[in-house]
């Protein structure tokens, strides 16, 4: 039942990376006004994003391991 649940938070991780990304590129492939006030920030949400995903996806093999 943990490793579900840990999969789960594994995949809610995965798609936020995903959507900051997608939404960082797509400003960027803009440009103008939007990407000069928002693009390093996405790109530093995107970090602590892959951060937590690497995180919990440690967490779930440790916990499949036991």
């Amino acid at each position: 039942m943990e490793d579900k649940a840990l999969f789960i938070l594994l995949a809610i991780c995965c798609l936020a990376v995903v959507a900051i990304l997608a939404t960082g590129i797509g400003g960027f492939a803009r440009g103008g006004d939007f990407n000069r006030k928002h693009g390093n920030r996405l790109m530093r949400w995107r970090l602590i994003a892959q951060a937590v995903a690497i995180a919990v996806f440690l967490i779930y093999l440790w916990a499949r391991g036991h």
